[in-house]
């Protein structure tokens, strides 16, 4: 374990990490730069980071500037902070923005004819939800097997009625109604009404 104090004059635990005041001459990545580039692309302040990771700020700051060269294992926890794979980290392209807007056509298909499930973003590197067009032909359903996984959904419905049963709870639910629920309760979807219905739902973690 080696002591180390940050320029804010925070104490740093560092451990698995060798400390050095230059970059690895053997490094072909400035695994700093590209660490720092990654948190704010998500919005994280460094504190934020390092309390999702479980490590100290300190941590951060220093893999940040170059001061430590981490391991793949303490480098694989901060990255869980995000969530991002060590080979995203190392393959992602910085230099590109996210796609922000999407046409109709780019919605990529999860379902079938009979309950079709688009999803925006399907590439989008750390997705952390899913967001998701519903499309349920009259009668279709998610299947006779109650789901269940972990997260939360929610989902507001924007044409016809949908029969959802959550727990031992079942409701009808009409245009302009909505629903929120954790993930893990045994859940399932079914149309009862004449016509096609729609529904824009989110959940997370991202489960597709």
């Amino acid at each position: 374990m080696i002591n180390k104090v940050d320029n804010s004059g925070h104490r740093a635990d560092i451990s698995a990490a060798v400390v050095y005041n230059f970059k690895h001459p053997m490094s072909s990545i400035d695994v700093g730069a590209r660490l720092r580039s990654v948190r704010t692309s998500f919005g994280l302040s460094q504190r934020a980071l390092a309390r999702r990771a479980g490590v100290t700020n300190g941590l951060i700051s220093l893999i940040e500037q170059n001061r430590v060269s981490p391991s793949v294992s303490s480098l694989k926890k901060v990255l869980d902070g995000v969530p991002m794979s060590l080979a995203e980290f190392f393959t992602l392209d910085l230099s590109a923005t996210p796609q922000a807007f999407f046409a109709a056509d780019e919605l990529v298909e999860l379902g079938n004819a009979e309950v079709s499930l688009r999803l925006v973003a399907a590439q989008r590197p750390g997705r952390q939800l899913t967001l998701l067009h519903e499309r349920y032909a009259a009668g279709a359903a998610t299947g006779e097997e109650m789901l269940a996984h972990r997260g939360e959904e929610a989902g507001v419905v924007i044409r016809g009625r949908i029969e959802l049963t959550v727990g031992g709870a079942t409701r009808v639910l009409g245009p302009g109604e909505a629903y929120y629920f954790a993930s893990q309760l045994p859940h399932r979807f079914r149309n009862v009404g004449r016509e096609p219905c729609e529904i824009i739902s989110a959940c997370t973690p991202a489960t597709f």
